[in-house]
């Protein structure tokens, strides 16, 4: 049976991977558990509206990451689909579960601020200084806690914690303080409270139905998108919301996002919880056959489609300014060769945007404590050197650390002081041209025409361990080089010819 879709006056046939998942998915298997191994650019939405269009007709839940997929899965979806972001599953959840007390959502981060400030200011004068230094450490680690299920055991006897303190605290980058740990637990017992009283952030929406109880909605067929990214929580909200059906997609070669949480093998541990069957996308209809053939090192499998162009894959031995044309994006595995890039570019009057990244605010922060505006260049470069070594000396994270480090030094090589030097970081963060600069995990979802991966010798970091670290450097390299649909060229920054001179103007 020939399969087909009718999108803006085009009638698309399906392929044969596409059509042997519509057959299977009504072969009369009950219940139907099955995984989509789809790779990048591999048409996974088209093939979710033919299940959809082709399987019998039931209600259907489509979960999606962020609001802007759903949007997009809801206009090509049918009517009898609906398409939902998991947070506003678990909103309405908690609403149903809190009654007739109306639900606040903190859209501006405020919960969070005021319950670790309410911690900071209840320590010891000794302590609030060096409190104060870790603040955004503890604001992550409040997010990570409800991404991880944490739920300290003075929360309420009803709370399901899916870890448990020691393994929690033993997985964040630095080896907290007693005080640390003291905020962390104090915080998110008030927050809790402050929950069950109508007061959530966003993270509330998954972390409170899911670790204190609610009820959950009932649909015969649940579908999920980007299954590889899941973390403990989005894991122990499915075991809630699949009731019969379930057709879970992804990519375990885009799996990137161990450091925010998910977990590595995510598909693997899927399959094996609902006895699912596997198949497998394996045409990109975004990559041109020589981004294809790049590819084949990580996925050898992937096949180009049969329209594909040839393409471009080119090393550059020497690049400049002019040579990056507007609309491309230049992609890295560590933020400081794109902050240098970036500064070189604008000198040669070129126009920028740092994609996404919300290390801009960290790294002004911690210029800004390196001493006074006027302290010269090689006064700063010290005080770096003491910042890394007293990260170093305390994190568990020496990659993270010296990554941070190189961004500072970026902006202390390109000003004589320190007050210049916060100028350039508060400038290039705010800039917002048309070359668009990102790290590999912030282009993962994205596509442009024309790509720039820059420094991929930075791949695998020199600070990564075997197993599962190296799996996730592997696949952050196969994320990059497969963002583009023309062409994609390998530069060094050491390869930048800076043909215009000049100050930023």
């Amino acid at each position: 049976m020939t399969y087909t879709l009718t999108r803006d006056g085009r009638v698309i046939e399906a392929t044969e991977e596409q059509a042997a998942i519509i057959d299977y998915a009504n072969s009369g298997v009950a219940p139907l558990r099955l995984i989509l191994n789809a790779l990048a650019g591999a048409a996974k939405t088209s093939t979710l509206e033919f299940l959809c269009k082709y399987m019998p007709v039931e209600p259907t839940l489509s979960l999606a990451f962020n609001k802007r997929i759903a949007e997009e899965l809801s206009n090509r979806l049918p009517g009898h689909v609906k398409c939902a972001t998991m947070n506003s599953i678990g909103h309405r959840a908690w609403m149903a579960a809190l009654g007739s007390k109306r639900v606040n959502l903190d859209t501006r981060g405020e919960k969070n601020y005021n319950l670790i400030k309410d911690g900071i200011d209840r320590l010891p004068k000794r302590l609030k200084e060096d409190a104060w230094e870790y603040f955004g450490d503890m604001k992550k680690a409040m997010g990570q806690a409800k991404i991880r299920g944490y739920v300290p055991v003075k929360a309420p006897d009803i709370a399901k914690s899916l870890t448990s303190a020691e393994a929690f605290f033993g997985g964040l980058e630095e080896e907290p303080e007693n005080w640390f740990v003291d905020i962390i637990n104090t915080a998110l017992v008030e927050g809790i409270k402050q929950a069950y009283a109508g007061y959530i952030d966003f993270d509330d929406q998954l972390y409170m139905p899911v670790c204190f109880g609610a009820s959950w909605p009932m649909f015969p067929r649940v579908m999920a998108d980007e299954v590889q990214d899941f973390s403990p929580i989005n894991h122990a909200m499915l075991m809630k919301l699949v009731n019969r059906d379930f057709i879970g997609v992804g990519d375990p070669w885009q799996s990137i996002y161990a450091f925010r949480g998910a977990i590595t093998s995510s598909m693997e541990q899927m399959k094996k919880r609902f006895s699912m069957h596997e198949m497998t996308l394996s045409v990109s209809f975004r990559c041109p056959k020589k981004g294809v053939e790049r590819a084949h090192w990580r996925v050898p499998h992937m096949k180009p489609a049969p329209w594909a162009i040839e393409g471009t894959v080119e090393t550059l031995t020497e690049w400049n300014a002019k040579d990056i044309p507007d609309a491309s994006a230049i992609i890295c595995r560590n933020n400081a060769p794109l902050l240098s890039t970036a500064l070189q570019l604008l000198r040669a009057g070129r126009g920028v945007h740092l994609v996404g990244t919300d290390l801009g605010p960290q790294l002004v922060r911690a210029l800004k404590k390196m001493g006074d505006p006027s302290l010269t260049q090689d006064k700063v470069h010290e005080a770096i050197n003491e910042w890394e070594n007293e990260k170093l000396r305390k994190s568990r994270n020496a990659a993270s650390v010296s990554d941070k480090a190189e961004c500072l030094r970026v902006f202390a090589d390109f000003g004589p002081t320190l007050g210049a030097a916060i100028a350039y970081a508060e400038r290039i963060f705010a800039a917002k041209g048309p070359i668009q600069l990102l790290s590999g995990h912030k282009s993962k979802g994205l596509e442009w025409n024309t790509i720039y991966h820059l420094d991929p010798h930075r791949i695998p970091s020199p600070w990564c361990r075997e197993g599962e670290d190296l799996e996730q450097e592997y696949n952050v390299r196969y994320v990059i080089e497969t963002r583009f649909k023309e062409a994609m060229y390998l530069i060094r920054s050491e390869d930048f010819n800076d043909v215009e001179k000049g100050l930023i103007k």
